[in-house]
């Protein structure tokens, strides 16, 4: 089994710099990151941003002996007029040498401006294939709304039946937004799951608190067990998003990122 691939999602730093996540994300000690590109909420990097602004991220992580393996670069899918903007994150994400694509279905952090029954989506997230394929990118869906359980986006990975086409599969989106545990929610979607946002879950089920890894009550070891059981190797991608009143200063982001890199060490996992 080749080493797994463990980063974080550079929209930990929201509210902050992509220079200031880069360099807390490498002095935790990680190897990779998700860079994000998120419309309306956090454009670490888009595709409107200048050229000499992109080489410039291109280089920092360069300097920081950091690799972009993936890219946030969340679409409404359904949504016919949004499918150009996502295109455009499907370049930017093979401008940085990404392997990896995520988005959920619906937009992220924007209100949605349009639906689609499966077979409409199917057909949308098809006429990406070529770009991706030119890119060399895998699209990962990530539950997120109204596709937050395993057994949903399996259904719609089935259907656009593509192996460009997989499921990311968020370890506390699932509880927000589906109200299932993961470490049971996950055995509906696992031949599909081919990349992860670990992220942690405390307080109620429905309330916005998402702290470092160890810190609330998602059951990571039962999670852990069952991908080595499958042979599952899929890449990890470290989320935290805190409560909605963020965090208090960037030290405070820092240290949580630290936090979470020292708990997968202490699960036997190498950064």
């Amino acid at each position: 089994m080749t080493e797994r691939i463990i980063g974080v999602n550079s929209n930990c730093y929201h509210g902050y710099s992509i220079d200031q996540a880069l360099e807390g994300i490498a002095a935790a000690g990680f190897r990779f990151v998700e860079l994000t590109a998120t419309k309306g909420w956090t454009e670490h990097v888009f595709p409107d941003q200048s050229f000499q602004q992109l080489c410039a991220v291109k280089d920092k992580l360069a300097a920081l002996g950091l690799t972009a393996f993936s890219m946030s670069g969340h679409c409404n899918l359904m949504d016919d007029q949004r499918l150009g903007d996502f295109i455009l994150n499907i370049r930017l994400a093979g401008f940085f040498g990404c392997r990896y694509i995520v988005s959920s279905i619906g937009e992220a952090h924007l209100k949605d401006n349009a639906t689609a029954g499966n077979e409409h989506l199917a057909k949308n997230i098809r006429s990406l294939l070529p770009y991706l394929e030119q890119q060399g990118l895998q699209l990962v869906l990530e539950l997120h709304g109204d596709h937050a359980t395993g057994s949903v986006m399996n259904e719609i990975v089935k259907l656009v039946d593509s192996p460009l086409v997989k499921i990311n599969y968020d370890t506390a989106n699932c509880i927000f937004y589906g109200d299932v545990d993961p470490d049971r929610d996950i055995d509906t979607c696992m031949e599909n799951v081919t990349y992860l946002h670990l992220k942690d879950k405390a307080g109620a089920r429905n309330a916005w608190d998402f702290p470092a890894l160890g810190q609330g009550y998602v059951n990571f070891d039962a999670i852990f067990q069952k991908l080595r059981q499958a042979g599952n190797n899929a890449p990890f991608s470290v989320e935290i998003e805190f409560t909605q009143e963020g965090p208090k200063d960037l030290a405070q982001v820092n240290e949580a990122v630290r936090q979470s890199a020292e708990y997968l060490k202490a699960h036997g996992f190498s950064l």
